[in-house]
C-alpha cells in the first residue's frame, strides 16, 4: 500500500486523536516521542493502546502507526510493550544511526507479535534516517536490512540540532546544503533498498502554497509521500502525490505504444523519443494511480 500522507497526532490528546480519525491522511502517527512530555508518557501509552484497540477492525481508509522513543533511551521497550496489543500497522523509528536500530526493532516486534498472537512480520517500520550526524554516513546499511522496512524518511529539525546549526533554511526558504544532502541521500538510499521514500514535514502549517510547492517538488524528485504536522496539510499532500488525469493519460499512451511495438527499445511520441526509463516511469505512475483508486 502506498501511503501519501502521514499525520502526526500527540499520543496524549484524545481531542486530536478524534480529529485525526476523520482527517484525509492515509495514516496517522500516534506520537509517543517529541509531542509528549516524559511525565505524561505512561498516560499517552495507555491512550494510544486504547485508540489502536478501538480502531483494530477496519484500517482500509486510514492506517494507524506509532512513533516510539529512540532505541538508545530508556523508553522504547515500554512504548512497544504497551501498544502492540492494539496491532499498529507500523512503527516510526526516530533518530537512527544506521539500519542496526531497524534490525533490533524488528527482533523486538517479532517477540511482541508472538505474544499478542499477531502474524509475525506484519508490523512495518518507517525509519527516520537522517536525524543524527552519524546517520548520513550509514544510509546504505538499510539496503536489505529487514523485510519489515516500509520506507525511509528524513528529518531536518533534529539534524539541525545535531549539527549545532542556527537555521536549516536559506533566506529564500530553500534548505541549506547539509539538509539538501540529507534529503538526497535518504531518497537514494530508500530507492536502493526498494522501499518508500517519504519527505519530511513542512513546519509552517499556515503556508499552504509553500507546502504544496514543496510536496509537488518532492514527488518530482521521487518521493512517494510526505509527513504532516497539522490536519490541514493532509489534503494538499494527498493531491500533490496523486497522479493527475493528464499524467495518467500520457502514461497509458506510453505503455500502449510499447505494447504495440514489441521489442522496440525506443519509440516516438509527439516528436519526442521515449525509451525504457520513460516506460518504467509510466508504469510507476499507473501503479500509483491504481493504488490510490483502490484506497479511494
Amino acid at each position: 500500500m502506498t501511503l501519501r500522507s502521514f499525520l502526526f497526532v500527540p499520543g496524549d490528546s484524545e481531542r486530536k486523536m478524534v480529529k485525526g480519525e476523520s482527517n484525509e491522511a492515509d495514516a496517522v502517527i500516534l506520537d509517543l516521542e517529541d509531542s509528549v512530555s516524559k511525565d505524561r508518557l505512561e498516560i499517552a501509552r495507555g491512550m494510544v493502546e486504547e485508540y489502536l484497540t478501538a480502531h483494530k477492525d477496519d484500517r482500509t481508509r486510514q492506517q494507524v502507526w506509532v512513533r516510539i522513543n529512540p532505541l538508545d533511551t530508556e523508553y522504547p521497550m515500554y512504548d512497544l510493550a504497551a501498544v502492540m496489543n492494539g496491532a499498529p500497522d507500523g512503527i516510526l523509528l526516530p533518530k537512527t544511526y544506521s539500519a542496526k536500530e531497524a534490525v533490533a526493532l524488528s527482533h523486538s516486534l517479532s517477540a511482541l507479535e508472538a505474544r499478542e498472537g499477531l502474524e509475525i512480520g506484519t508490523t512495518k517500520i518507517l525509519a527516520v534516517a537522517t536525524e543524527t550526524a552519524r546517520s548520513l554516513f550509514d544510509l546504505d546499511t538499510f539496503i536489505g536490512a529487514t523485510p519489515r522496512l516500509y520506507g525511509m524518511t528524513w528529518g531536518a529539525e533534529d539534524l539541525a540540532a545535531a549539527l549545532s546549526a542556527t537555521n536549516n533554511r536559506l533566506a529564500n526558504g530553500d534548505y541549506d546544503g547539509p539538509y539538501q544532502l540529507a534529503r538526497t541521500l535518504c531518497l537514494a538510499a530508500a530507492r536502493a533498498a526498494e522501499v518508500m521514500p517519504v519527505d519530511t514535514v513542512f513546519t509552517d502549517f499556515r503556508d499552504n502554497d509553500g507546502l504544496m510547492a514543496e510536496a509537488v517538488q518532492a514527488r518530482r524528485s521521487g518521493f512517494f509521500g510526505k509527513m504532516a504536522i497539522h490536519p490541514a496539510q493532509s489534503a494538499p499532500i494527498n493531491e500533490a502525490f496523486t497522479p493527475t488525469a493528464d499524467e495518467i493519460a500520457h502514461a497509458k499512451r506510453i505503455v500502449q505504444v510499447f505494447e504495440e511495438n514489441p521489442g522496440a527499445g525506443t519509440v516516438g511520441i509527439d516528436g519526442m523519443m521515449i525509451d525504457m526509463p520513460h516506460l518504467k516511469q509510466a508504469r510507476a505512475i499507473l501503479s500509483l494511480a491504481e493504488a490510490v483508486a483502490v484506497k479511494g
